[in-house]
C-alpha cells in the first residue's frame, strides 16, 4: 500500500510540514511531561483513526519506557487504573478537542478547570499545542492514506 501523496516528496506539502515539524519542537522544551505528550498523541490518533501516527506514539512511548499495558488501555482510559489524575485530565481535553464538531461549544469549562488543576499556564499551552499539532497530522495522513506498521522509533530526528 501507497500513500495517495508523498508529503515528504511533494515541494508544498514538504515546505508545510516543516514549519509543523518546528512548532512540534517546541514541546520537547516544555515542561509538560514527555509521557503526558505521548498519551495525548496516541489517543488522538485513536480517534481520529490515523494508523501511520498511533502505531507511530505507540512504539515512540514503549521506546520511552512507558509499559505495554497503559499503552493498551488508553482507549480505554476511563476504566482504566494505570494512569493518573492528572494524566486523566489531558486525556479528557484531549478528547474534547479533537471531537470539537461532535459537540457544540467545544471543550467545556468543566474539562478545561480540571485540566488547569493538573497544569500551569505554559503547561496548558503546551498540552493544547500538542492536541492541536497532533490532529494537524492525524487529517494529513489519513488524508493520503498514509501506510501504518513499518515506523522505527526516532525515524524522523
Amino acid at each position: 500500500m501507497d500513500a495517495r501523496l508523498n508529503l515528504f516528496g511533494n515541494p508544498i506539502a514538504a515546505k508545510a510540514l516543516k514549519h509543523i515539524v518546528a512548532a512540534g519542537k517546541v514541546l520537547s522544551d516544555a515542561a509538560l511531561p514527555a509521557t503526558t505528550q505521548e498519551l495525548v498523541k496516541l489517543r488522538a490518533s485513536q480517534i481520529n483513526g490515523c494508523g501511520f501516527c498511533t502505531d507511530m506514539h505507540t512504539k515512540d512511548a514503549a521506546h520511552a519506557g512507558e509499559t505495554s499495558v497503559r499503552l493498551n488501555l488508553v482507549a480505554a482510559w476511563r476504566e482504566a487504573t494505570v494512569f493518573t489524575d492528572a494524566e486523566r485530565a489531558a486525556l479528557e481535553l484531549t478528547e474534547q478537542g479533537t471531537r470539537i464538531a461532535d459537540a457544540a461549544g467545544g471543550v467545556t469549562d468543566e474539562v478545561w478547570a480540571n485540566a488547569a488543576k493538573h497544569y500551569d499556564e505554559d503547561q496548558l499551552a503546551a498540552l493544547v499545542l500538542a492536541i492541536a499539532l497532533i490532529n494537524t497530522f492525524n487529517r494529513m495522513n489519513v488524508i493520503v492514506q498514509q501506510p501504518a506498521g513499518d515506523y522505527q522509533p526516532g525515524q524522523f530526528g
